[in-house]
């Protein structure tokens, strides 16, 4: 799996908000196998240098994201801080335009997208499912796509299961993560069998009864949906298919 030219070999992405304790996030990140961790820039200042060192000594690539924008100017205010601050070109595109469900506001989305990329930026866009908004942002620069999985933090999983292979379908060749909603390591297998790139997800592993133990579980459901996939999962019929044909059974009577 290659992110703008950084080849990963997890295919679990972590977030890093809601933790019990910086010693539990450390050892979940740990027990995931997570090779890339997000950051709210919003939190990092909150928590201040011991949190950023926290990341730093993990090991994992940070992407920062833009969490809690509303607006154009806000998030690609909060990116520029965030390439000062983490000295990386990656940022998780947010802008928020719904606030019960967090959906993303698919306008300003991609009109903060077109100046980030411009600006050199490395974008990985938070959107919907839908094919026309992935367009504009491959357009507009974005060499991967964050289609979620339900809403922010809902645990629903995957609700729109076909909306989710058309977009599979359309953008073969493109990096293609799950990213919110997620709430058991099922549901992460499930989108690693549709054939997506990556899952990344927080809550379901930070507000766990046992963190750690949670994001081990994660890391095994990815790995496991995914080969699956790359073996060839079988094609799902609406008859029976006997195991054992007729042909040749004893007759008896």
């Amino acid at each position: 799996m290659t992110f703008y030219g950084v080849s990963l070999t997890s295919r679990l992405m972590l977030g890093t908000a809601q933790y019990p304790s910086p010693t539990i996030l450390r050892q979940a990140i740990a027990a995931s196998g997570a090779e890339v961790v997000t950051v709210s820039l919003r939190r990092e200042g909150a928590e201040g240098a011991g949190f950023r060192d926290i990341l730093v000594q993990s090991g994992c690539h940070i992407l920062p994201n833009t969490a809690g924008c509303h607006s154009v100017k806000e998030a690609v205010t909060t990116a520029h801080m965030a390439r000062e601050l983490f000295r990386t070109n990656w940022v998780k595109l947010e802008v928020i335009g719904h606030a019960d469900t967090l959906q993303p506001d698919p306008f300003a989305l991609v009109e903060a997208a077109r100046i980030l990329c411009a600006e050199g930026f490395e974008v990985f866009p938070y959107t919907t499912e839908d094919l026309i908004v992935g367009e504009k942002l491959v357009e507009a620069g974005c060499r991967v796509l964050m289609p979620w999985g339900a809403p922010i933090g809902s645990g629903q999983g995957l609700r729109n299961i076909d909306g989710l292979r058309s977009m599979r379908a359309h953008f073969r060749d493109l990096p293609l993560v799950i990213d919110a909603g997620i709430g058991a390591p099922s549901q992460a297998a499930l989108a690693m069998e549709l054939g997506f790139d990556a899952v990344l997800l927080n809550t379901a592993v930070a507000k766990a009864t046992d963190p750690v133990a949670m994001a081990g579980a994660f890391g095994q459901a990815v790995a496991a949906g995914r080969a699956a996939h790359d073996a060839g999962l079988m094609p799902r019929r609406d008859m029976a298919s006997a195991s054992t044909p007729i042909f040749g059974m004893a007759e008896l009577g």
